[in-house]
């Protein structure tokens, strides 16, 4: 699930995907309604009807879980601006079939 955009290496030698080239051109959707996600509480909405609830929060990120035992964590932005395609597509791999990313069309 490759995305487009500009790969570059970081300080630490890790190459990642930049956020900059890539965020302001995916928007998550969620599938069943065709709903793309504008805000963190209308994704959350959505996570919590597939079973997430908040496990953590601080001034800068929300984390949520599934408590029937699953160890896997969505880690969000709190500021709903700075989604990036790295958090969406942590979303749709532990989601599947419920979200995607799509080219945003402004």
């Amino acid at each position: 699930m490759a995305a487009g955009g500009v790969w570059v290496f970081r300080k630490d030698g890790v190459m990642e995907q930049d956020a900059s080239t890539t965020a302001k051109s995916k928007a998550l959707v969620y599938m069943p309604a065709n709903e793309p996600m504008r805000s963190l509480p209308a994704l959350e909405r959505r996570l919590g009807s597939l079973g997430w609830e908040r496990y953590y929060e601080n001034i800068a990120v929300v984390q949520l879980h599934r408590p029937d035992g699953g160890l896997d964590l969505i880690t969000l932005p709190r500021d709903f601006a700075r989604l990036r395609s790295t958090h969406m597509y942590d979303v749709v791999i532990k989601n599947r079939g419920h979200f995607r990313v799509v080219d945003h069309v402004y």
